[in-house]
């Protein structure tokens, strides 16, 4: 007979008391940061009870690893998913392959990161300006890693995504897409490269080439098809999160970079794309153009971070399996596991009058601060998009640095008002043999990606 330590929904309750008195610590039965600081390998199941970290125990054995959740059973899980994901498997033939939980910490994190957070975690404090400072001192950027690993606001949480997304001092990534209609058709699919360079707030605490204003360049140039190769956008983030960024974009039947209103975030880049730029991350817009920041609760949720990509062995570029939809071609193939906290907050985009998203809801994942989900809600408080992905490490490989990288693999934006998807992937490489890489040569990839020349050569 198992012998249960705490009556079921125990942990459920004590997350929703944290929420409720503002309590930042992770964990339901005591702080995970200090095992962490204590242990050769961080095992992390001591912070939560059974019905956290067991999908079996949370179900009452409903469900199991091995299982996959479908229209026919989701009703066991519906209290782990969002109401997108809900909607998508009771109407849209979704499934989800579950996976066994994990108890170490390290998984969830790229070391460089983990040690920065362990390093530097606790020491940057928001100024009078709003923005994040190095232990208060105006001047001095936020050093990397988690600036508030235990968040106890909603803009310290937002703050975990907002000033390093990637996590690496560099990142490059090869990404096919497929845009699906409602009928289910593929009606547009694309190749781009997004390339993104960490200036302040590096896993490393250094600050790249002196530039103290700047936060991170980012940059994504189209290789395919015909008509879209050239097609080209640089955003060059400052540090003062109160600035919108500079965009400059290249047109190949222009011929020529110009400069693009930067408060105009929630359009396609290109047609049929359901992404937008403030979609990136679910931290795609400076933190602070954005307000009216709560956290509405903390709560488990279903969630890809540990080896959930259900890669396709057979293809040397990584590509995954899928299902669903009319076609049987509308989402991917993931394996999800049990997430033990997410932090939700909500969040409006205060300096844009004429967004059309209203609020955006996220879920981060309490251990490594990371987003699980979001959506995006229209003026109306409807759902209208749903932004789902999944993080994780990607055994065998090594970043430039030499470790093991841990990055995202999978996305998939649905605009459930006009039922269209878009679905892309980390790939090994698109059309041009561009390829994904990170904490490559900072110095070489700022050159031929994230310059307003470097737009006009890709464009050309």
């Amino acid at each position: 007979m198992h012998i249960r330590k705490y009556d079921f929904d125990y942990g459920r309750r004590k997350l929703m008391e944290k929420a409720a008195m503002g309590v930042g610590s992770v964990g339901a039965l005591g702080s995970v940061w200090p095992m962490i600081a204590k242990a050769d390998t961080p095992d992390i199941s001591k912070a939560y009870p059974e019905e956290l970290t067991s999908i079996e125990a949370n179900t009452k054995g409903k469900i199991k690893p091995g299982d996959t959740i479908n229209a026919d059973n989701v009703e066991h899980v519906k209290h782990l998913l969002d109401e997108v994901e809900l909607h998508q498997i009771q109407n849209d033939g979704r499934e989800i392959q579950i996976g066994e939980g994990t108890s170490n910490m390290e998984d969830l994190f790229e070391a460089p990161y983990l040690e920065a957070t362990l390093k530097y975690g606790g020491q940057a404090k928001f100024g009078d300006d709003g923005n994040l400072w190095h232990k208060g001192e105006k001047g001095v950027p936020a050093k990397g890693g988690m600036a508030f690993p235990e968040p106890k606001t909603a803009l310290e949480a937002q703050a975990n995504i907002n000033y390093s997304w990637g996590r690496h001092n560099y990142s490059q990534y090869a990404i096919p897409d497929w845009d699906i209609g409602p009928s289910g058709n593929i009606e547009y699919q694309y190749e781009f490269v997004w390339s993104e360079l960490q200036v302040t707030a590096r896993p490393d605490g250094s600050v790249w080439d002196e530039r103290n204003d700047k936060l991170r360049y980012q940059s994504v140039f189209f290789t395919d098809p015909n008509e879209q190769a050239g097609t080209s956008f640089l955003s060059i983030w400052y540090y003062d999160q109160r600035r919108f960024p500079d965009l400059i974009g290249y047109l190949p039947a222009f011929k020529r970079v110009r400069e693009y209103p930067t408060n105009q975030r929630f359009e396609p880049l290109v047609p049929g794309i359901t992404v937008f730029l403030s979609a990136a991350w679910s931290a795609g817009d400076p933190m602070l153009t954005w307000g009216e920041y709560k956290i509405v609760g903390r709560e488990p949720m279903l969630g890809d971070h540990v080896g959930g990509w259900s890669r396709d062995k057979d293809n040397p570029n990584w590509g995954p399996g899928v299902h669903g939809g009319p076609k049987g071609n509308t989402y991917w193939n993931v394996g999800m596991q049990l997430v033990p906290e997410c932090i939700v907050i909500d969040t409006k985009p205060v300096k844009y009058p004429r967004s059309p998203v209203g609020r955006r809801r996220t879920w981060l994942d309490a251990r490594n601060g990371a987003p699980v989900r979001h959506i995006d809600y229209d003026n109306k408080d409807k759902p209208w998009k749903g932004w789902h992905f999944g993080l994780s490490k990607y055994p065998g490989m090594k970043t430039g640095m030499g470790h093991e990288p841990w990055s995202w693999h999978w996305v998939e934006s649905h605009d459930i008002q006009a039922n269209r998807m878009s679905r892309f992937y980390q790939a090994k490489e698109v059309s041009g043999g561009y390829q994904s890489a990170w904490d490559t040569d900072n110095d070489d990839a700022y050159n031929k990606y994230l310059t307003s020349q470097a737009m006009r050569r890709l464009g050309a």
